[in-house]
């Protein structure tokens, strides 16, 4: 292998300390004072107004601009294909919200041409989405359970399900929370907490999704082998359905189960002969809706509702729905689902958009995107909508059929209204174990992120720890409260490496202003006299008392034990002083009285002590602060009560690498005074180095002393 080609360069400057770097810096400790902000913030102009408007109504600025020449083609044929997806999968995903067919579809329209306004994103496909609609599907089934709608049906003697009022009243509880969710996110936007969602990490998303998948497999377990098991609520639910699906599995309708391993068998043998021909098709085959159609042909043909027993999909009526406000009064027993709605499909949104956004060069607005998501929430909750977010599926096909513009998913919007209007009632007779054969095998994707273990494992196990766990506490708690109790464990994970940091004795590349851990590398050199200190996190409340106990364990230097011996040692000092004072004044008085001065033998009082400071002990310690992000009053303390034990045994204390915003923490925790001043921190390790060097060729460092008084 070729050498590698270095360059050399030479840097000739004074020894800088933090009080030098100001002073040649000319530091401002001037700042505008709050009211200045606030009226700065508050002053409109004519400029200002128009960056406003156009940063909040996005399709004002790009619309006039957009190239039919360049775009039309491309978005055209990218929304009618997306169009054509979004049919099977809202139909599809309504079962997971338990709501009619219908307003799947309500749910592709409304708030695709909401976004299409307000959003920054130019290739993300909004519209239902798997995880959110299983969330959706967890509010209304708990709070309007098949149970409160039973009557009493005279012509068989037993009880029935009112199937209109049921579905009536979860159609009033998903626009209620979807509503709120909305709202949710418009509040989030406008005070710029669009950062929220970096407490989502991918590890976090990726095992909340996969076990949010599961839900969604177990939920749809009833279409596929014909059954009606209870609907269970809170943590656990999901084991509880699954033991009671295995009890109710002997009374499957196998009319269901055959149309289900059909529908099933057929989708995955078209999706791949799809993914086989898709470098040679300009487009990819609408296996779904191909799907749909067959299987609403065959069932109409063969009449497998009435021979069979087939649960179909049912009346599905024509036209849109007028607005109706959202009930209000359920906005209190849906508020903590709601905001883990808002949550869940912001950060699922925005992790997409910026995964394209960085694909093709352009910029995706956090804060905008929750705006436009909460809009396109609150205003689709007004029209019956359920919670939508960004499906993968249907974003890969906006991009790879050609779609460069949110055009593409106002046209798909378009191809909706058309079937919503004029051919939606073609599909009553579709079974509903079709829809969910086309939610089983969409589920494949999210299904290989169980692949995430080993290479997590290779690659970082504590994010590892995170998706497991993520994945685990979905499982067992539901979605919504998995969420919360997910982030709650990726908060803690964070704590625990701040508290487990790796702390290192730092040694000098030879020749070099460099300095490594010493155990790291074999040709670092220790430097004589002098220790350099380091901790890979940042110094806090949570890991301050580690931070002295590791120094004393890294340098050999029981703190405590030197101070309580040197403590002991001036005690006795003190002591043999006064004891010699009382035999200086009993002798001073004998004297007197004898009127006589004599010769009294020389007395000498030594107080036993080390002849010689212990070589292995260093002259300075330099404290490499450098991966420190802030101090709290807890860390400063710290600082400031090390620099003291250490400076009482003679050892001096340094800082280094210190960040303007951790000198100003420890100018506000008090850590400076009249003897203590910024000339002890240092921009750089090596410049605390040559200043300690330099200190030590002028004076000597003692650590104890010869204490000899001469008693007449």
């Amino acid at each position: 292998m070729a050498e590698r080609r270095r360059m050399g360069y030479s840097v000739h400057r004074d020894i800088l300390d933090e009080d030098a770097v100001d002073e040649m810096a000319r530091r401002s400790d001037s700042k505008p004072p709050l009211s200045q902000k606030v009226k700065e913030s508050m002053r409109c102009s004519g400029p200002r107004l128009k960056s406003c408007l156009l940063g909040s109504v996005p399709v004002v600025s790009w619309l006039p601009r957009y190239s039919i020449r360049e775009n039309a083609l491309g978005d055209l044929i990218s929304g009618i294909s997306v169009g054509i997806m979004q049919l099977p999968q809202g139909m599809a995903y309504s079962l997971l919200a338990a709501v009619p067919a219908v307003f799947g579809l309500y749910s592709s329209f409304y708030p695709v041409l909401i976004y299409f306004i307000f959003g920054t994103s130019k290739h993300i496909s909004i519209g239902t989405y798997a995880v959110m609609s299983v969330m959706i599907g967890g509010v209304t089934e708990r709070l309007a359970p098949d149970s409160n709608f039973m009557t009493w049906d005279n012509m068989t003697n037993s009880s029935i399900v009112d199937i209109l009022s049921r579905d009536a009243e979860r159609v009033r509880v998903a626009a209620a929370v979807t509503f709120l969710s909305g709202i949710f996110q418009i509040l989030l936007g406008l005070v710029q907490f669009g950062f929220v969602v970096t407490y989502l990490s991918e590890p976090l998303v990726r095992g909340y999704t996969t076990g949010a998948a599961i839900h969604v497999i177990v939920s749809q377990l009833k279409y596929t082998f014909g059954i009606s098991p209870l609907r269970h609520s809170g943590p656990l639910s999901l084991i509880y359905t699954v033991l009671e699906i295995c009890y109710l599995i002997p009374k499957t309708n196998i009319g269901t189960l055959v149309v289900s391993i059909v529908a099933i068998i057929g989708l995955i043998l078209t999706k791949e002969l799809n993914s086989y021909l898709s470098k040679k098709l300009p487009i990819p085959i609408p296996v779904e809706l191909l799907g749909i159609v067959i299987a609403t042909v065959i069932s109409w043909q063969v009449n497998l509702a009435e021979r069979y027993g087939v649960d179909v999909v049912g009346l599905i009526p024509s036209g849109l729905q007028p607005p109706v406000l959202p009930t209000a009064s359920l906005f209190g027993q849906v508020i903590g689902d709601a905001f883990a709605l808002a949550v869940v499909g912001y950060g699922i949104a925005i992790s997409l958009g910026r995964i394209f956004a960085l694909k093709y060069g352009y910029k995706v607005d956090s804060n905008q995107e929750l705006i436009a998501l909460g809009l396109s929430n609150s205003i689709g909750g007004i029209f019956q909508c359920f919670a939508i977010s960004c499906s993968m599926s249907r974003t890969m096909v906006q991009e790879s059929t050609g779609g460069k513009t949110q055009v593409a998913g106002a046209l798909s919007a378009i191809v909706i209204l058309f079937i919503t209007l004029w051919i939606g009632t073609l599909f009553e007779d579709l079974p509903k174990a079709v829809l969910a054969a086309i939610i089983f095998v969409n589920l494949h994707g999210m299904m290989k992120q169980f692949m995430d273990i080993p290479a997590l494992w290779k690659s970082n196990r504590v994010d590892m720890v995170v998706w497991v766990a993520t994945f685990l506490l979905t499982l067992l708690l539901n979605p919504d409260l998995g969420l919360a109790a997910s982030i709650g464990f990726s908060m803690l994970t964070v704590i625990f490496r701040t508290q487990l940091p790796k702390y290192s004795i730092l040694g000098q590349v030879p020749g070099t202003d460099i300095y490594r851990p010493l155990e790291d590398y074999e040709q670092v050199k220790r430097l004589p006299g002098i220790l350099i200190f380091r901790s890979s996190a940042t110094l806090y409340f949570a890991n301050a008392e580690m931070y002295q106990e590791a120094l004393g364990e890294k340098s050999g230097i029981d703190i405590t034990k030197i101070l309580s011996a040197k403590k002991k040692l001036e005690a006795k000092r003190k002591r043999h002083e006064k004891k010699n004072a009382k035999k200086a004044a009993k002798r001073n008085a004998v004297t007197t009285e004898g009127g006589a001065e004599r010769e009294e033998p020389k007395e000498i009082a030594i107080i036993e002590m080390d002849d010689e400071p212990d070589p292995s002990l260093p002259r300075a310690i330099i404290l490499d602060l450098s991966p420190v992000n802030f101090l709290d009053t807890v860390g400063v303390k710290t600082l400031r009560g090390i620099q003291k034990d250490y400076g009482e045994i003679c050892i001096k204390v340094v800082l280094a690498g210190c960040l303007p915003g951790v000198v100003d923490n420890l100018q506000a925790g008090g850590f400076f005074n009249d003897k203590v001043t910024k000339s002890c921190l240092f921009s750089t390790v090596h410049d605390a180095v040559l200043h300690c060097q330099s200190a030590g060729k002028d004076q000597e460092t003692e650590m104890y002393c010869m204490i000899a008084e001469t008693i007449f």
